[in-house]
């Protein structure tokens, strides 16, 4: 097939880093957000209910490497030139829907991982270097 993916393979990689990058946002940025508010009851609660979220937020890097590096693939093979449509119109017509919703959630899934990795890496020293 000339290298190109397949569009149930392509959607299937969509959907894994859509669920790589949303373990980011649930181990790094909900615990965060949650004390931030005051609510860190609930984030005992949470991490009581949730043991894997103590383990995640403990190798948070390589989290966010998996979810990062399965980012890179996605966009990548989605954004790709050589992945052509089938000529038949209806076959056409669901390739381009399938296109474009593999493309919403690979957007959904950067905004994800970019809101996780700034409450994990970035929104602790702002804080300090704005003296809040």
């Amino acid at each position: 097939m000339n290298g190109a993916l397949r569009p149930d393979r392509q959607a299937g990689l969509t959907w894994l880093t859509l669920f790589a990058t949303t373990g980011t946002l649930v181990c790094c940025a909900l615990p965060i957000v949650l004390v931030s508010l005051g609510l860190g009851a609930a984030v005992a609660s949470l991490t009581s209910a949730f043991p894997l979220l103590i383990l995640l937020s403990k190798h948070k890097a390589w989290v966010f490497a998996f979810s990062g590096l399965m980012l890179i693939l996605s966009g990548a093979f989605l954004y790709r030139r050589n992945g052509h449509c089938p000529t038949d119109p209806e076959l056409a017509a669901l390739c381009n829907r399938a296109r474009r919703w593999n493309r919403r959630i690979y957007g959904f899934s950067v905004i994800l991982w970019g809101i996780g990795f700034f409450a994990a890496y970035l929104a602790l020293p702002l804080r300090i270097w704005l003296g809040f």
